[in-house]
């Protein structure tokens, strides 16, 4: 059978399908060979590209070889004073790591390089995750450099920040790791590593910070120094930081446990040894100051720039001032101690014009491990009491408020989210009705914190913001206890915050700095004054002519106090926590603000009544008027009257007066009501202030519904009780005036002897008159010159008056007639006596 063979679908996509493999086998092959092609001309690049760098970079053996530096220099502001060198001779002793305790060189691992032993010079596990941690981090958070580039970057390359000099670091590194052992690597690294300052190597940082050789370290030592190249100027133990340097080292004492390099005995032996810092500074002038600068100066040029560019700063440091604020603080402190067991202060001297720092002494004795000199207190969080209060009555005055604003000083409970807060005044007194004003000059707590809440809280943090404090962000933690320093602040804020109101409301942004230089004399940096108008004229003369104003803090502190000067005006405000830890005098005049803390740097409470105007304010006082002698007078520039409309803010109280009534009549007394006949009656229908303003809106209408506020009906309750224990009452006042008491019911009365300007030559004088009165005559009064002679209980037209006594000459005769409710009408004569001639 002839079969003929029959095509199907599949016979025809077979030639297809050959195709199309046969074009992914060509691709395929085409990709592989770019990718070969790519590897091996990258290799090559990358092999011509690291001999070509390989070829310029210095030799690793001449690592040893010191690079000459040159000091920076801090000056004075008038740049004749070196105040501190930042080097000069640089302290290096070298050290063989075989004489090393092991754990020193241990720690130094875990803290800088824990995988030292097992790369070659660089990881790049360590480096792809710097930079991934730093990408998502937005900001340089976390570094990849190993023990061996760290030594590349510090004795070898510059500190250039790029990726030219990162590569260089990279085959330096490696090259290194071909030259050295590990160990050499790591003593290299050991001895030339900055550990602060002019401290180069472990074995100068020893000596210099626990005065012994790094081979007697021990443990909690050796995890100490390990720490510190990490950032050696931020965690100096001569520095604000110290106890984050402490906490570091605990964390490298616990990587040290887990690595298995100490046991457990060890760990806890020393995490709870107490670390003891030797300082040994020498040829430093105004150390707290200095120490700042630095701070500031590592900051913006790092500190190997700083340390071998041969910089010359010039600070704004006054030394003639600081003399004095040294020279006051030594005299005094010990007395402070002594009588109110405060054995430390700090002062801060601030131009509130420009900003500019003239005096910094941050402890009594900056060398004192006694007194923890080296903490610089000025910059340190302390708790600032009432001295905190003119802030507050700011941003009151700011919302319409006045210095005449009358308050209720009276014991009153605040109610809050938490629970009840009641605060009571220094003298534990109420002092009733009180203006803002002398509220504020005599620092009463009560109505301090009722001017908090009318002000308003975040009125209050965000107004302190803009002032400059930088303490006060975390809103969670603040309450209306803020208001008698409930809130930490640094001294140095403190000062120039109330420079704001020396300088008339305009902000002098802080500065410590005038101008650097480089070892050529070229500027590298130059500061300008940077101001900020932070509020109203009128609102810093309020407050500066309230604390200027001595007579009215008097009835507080007394006429004879320490917050005035005796030739010229200025302002001041004392402070004290409450738990006696702290005692504060901020004061100024419009070209010179001074902030003095008193206390203990650990903390410790002074004795009880150890009140900054006791403890403070006298330093102030001595500070400023030495440091203002012979300096011209300035005065405050006089606030505009007051031009509210609003009664309350006028300090009107008519509301609570005194109402005069006539006894005769029950009515309202007039002009012509005698003042035998009146009744004063306190008719107090007081409220609240609250009552009549809304805080959220003062300027605007009464509240409708005053009831609504937390603390209206406690205020109005605390007002009420207040009254009623004193006495005052209510009555229900008459509309009506006294209507016995009037022209119509006055007496009417002529005299017809003796005539005006007649001579008598008796020493008799016979009265003839005429008298009459709608409600009858009840008495006569007869006066020669003011004297009472006589009184006749009757309308007698005929009176006689015995002249025996009285001498010859001219004299005024006085005739009084008055009815039954001293309705009085009176008629004078003149005459002349010329009696026995």
């Amino acid at each position: 059978m002839n079969l003929k063979h029959k095509r199907t679908k599949a016979d025809h996509r077979r030639p297809a399908n050959r195709q199309r493999r046969g074009f992914f086998r060509l691709l395929i092959k085409s990709i592989t060979l770019c990718l070969l092609t790519l590897m091996l001309t990258g290799t090559v690049a990358f092999v011509v590209i690291f001999a070509f760098v390989s070829s310029n970079l210095p030799n690793p053996e001449n690592l040893r070889q010191r690079i000459v530096k040159e000091s920076s220099k801090i000056y004075d502001r008038t740049g004749e004073t070196i105040l501190y060198e930042l080097v000069g001779n640089i302290k290096r002793t070298n050290i063989k790591l075989s004489s090393l305790p092991p754990y020193v060189k241990q720690a130094t691992i875990v803290a800088e390089d824990k995988n030292f032993e097992k790369h070659s010079g660089f990881s790049l596990k360590s480096m792809l995750r710097a930079m991934f941690v730093n990408f998502t981090r937005q900001g340089k958070i976390q570094g990849g450099s190993t023990i061996t580039q760290q030594l590349v970057k510090n004795t070898i390359l510059t500190r250039e920040k790029s990726y030219p000099r990162k590569f260089k670091e990279l085959i330096l590194a490696y090259q290194l790791e071909k030259h050295f052992t590990k160990n050499e690597i790591l003593e290299l690294y050991l001895n030339e590593i900055p550990y602060g300052s002019t401290l180069y190597g472990i074995e100068a940082a020893s000596q210099s910070y626990f005065r012994k050789s790094a081979k007697d370290l021990d443990i909690a030592e050796a995890a100490v120094l390990a720490g510190l190249p990490q950032a050696p100027t931020y965690y100096s133990p001569f520095g604000n930081r110290q106890n984050e340097l402490l906490g570091r080292q605990k964390y490298i004492l616990t990587q040290m446990l887990e690595q298995g390099y100490i046991n457990e005995g060890e760990y806890t032996e020393a995490k709870t040894k107490k670390i003891i810092f030797k300082p040994k500074i020498a040829n430093i002038v105004a150390p707290h100051f200095v120490m700042y600068v630095r701070e500031l100066l590592m900051a913006k040029y790092g500190e190997k720039f700083l340390e071998e560019e041969g910089l010359n700063i010039y600070t704004t440091i006054d030394l003639k001032k600081q003399k004095i604020a040294e020279d006051i603080i030594t005299e005094m402190a010990p007395i402070n101690e002594k009588k109110y067991k405060a054995s430390n202060a700090a002062l801060v001297a601030i131009d509130p014009q420009t900003g500019e720092i003239l005096t910094m002494v941050g402890s009594r004795d900056f060398f004192s491990e006694k007194y923890d000199g080296r903490v610089n207190v000025t910059l340190r969080l302390r708790q600032p009491g009432s001295s905190f209060k003119p802030i507050v009555y700011a941003a009151a005055f700011k919302k319409g408020f006045t210095p005449e604003t009358i308050l209720w000083d009276v014991n009153t409970v605040f109610k809050t989210d938490n629970k009840d807060y009641e605060p009571r005044n220094y003298d534990d007194k109420e002092h009733g009705p009180v203006s803002m004003k002398k509220a504020l000059s005599g620092s009463l707590n009560i109505p301090g914190v009722k001017t908090l809440y009318l002000a308003g809280l975040e009125s209050v943090l965000r107004l302190a913001d803009s002032m400059g404090y930088t303490t006060l962000k975390d809103r969670s933690r603040f309450g209306l206890s803020l208001v008698l320093g409930g809130g930490e602040v640094k001294l140095l804020e403190h000062a120039a915050a109330f420079g704001i109101f020396a300088n008339d409301g305009t902000l002098a942004k802080t500065r410590a700095i005038l101008k650097i230089t480089d070892r050529h004399g070229k500027a590298l940096f130059e500061s300008q004054p940077e101001t900020k108008r932070i509020f109203d004229s009128e609102i810093a003369r309020k407050i500066n002519n309230i604390l200027s104003d001595n007579n009215a803090r008097s009835y507080i502190f007394g006429l004879n106090n320490k917050l005035i000067l005796q030739d010229r005006q200025v302002a001041a405000k004392t402070g004290t926590t409450n738990d006696w830890r702290d005692g504060w005098t901020i004061g100024y005049t419009p070209s010179l603000v001074t902030g003095v803390w008193v206390g203990n740097n650990d903390n410790t409470p002074m004795a009880q009544r150890a009140d900054g105007s006791y403890t403070a304010a006298p330093i102030w006082n001595a500070f400023m008027s030495t440091a203002l002698k012979d300096k011209t007078i300035e005065e405050f520039k006089i606030p505009l009257p007051n031009t509210q409309t609003n009664p309350v803010f006028r300090g009107d109280t008519s509301i609570g007066a005194v109402v005069k009534i006539d006894k005769a009549s029950g009515k309202l007394a007039t002009d012509l009501t005698p003042k035998n006949y009146i009744i004063e009656l306190n008719v107090k229908d007081i409220h609240t202030i609250l009552k009549y303003i809304n805080p959220a809106n003062p300027s605007g209408p009464p509240p409708t519904n005053p009831e609504r506020d937390p603390n209206y009906q406690t205020w109005e309750n605390a007002i009420q009780q207040y009254l009623e224990i004193r006495g005052y009452i209510s009555p229900n006042i008459p509309t009506e005036k006294d209507d016995l008491h009037t022209l119509e019911n006055k007496p009417r009365l002529i005299v017809l002897a003796p005539k005006d300007n007649q001579t008598i030559t008796s020493k008799s004088l016979t009265v003839e008159m005429l008298a009459s009165a709608p409600r009858k005559i009840s008495k006569t009064e007869y006066y020669i010159d003011g004297q009472l002679v006589k009184t006749v209980n009757s309308d007698s037209p005929l009176t006689a008056l015995d002249l025996r006594d009285i001498n010859n000459g001219f004299y005024v005769l006085n005739v009084k007639v008055y009815d039954n409710i001293d309705n009085m009408t009176e008629v004078k004569v003149n005459f002349n006596l010329l009696a026995g001639l």
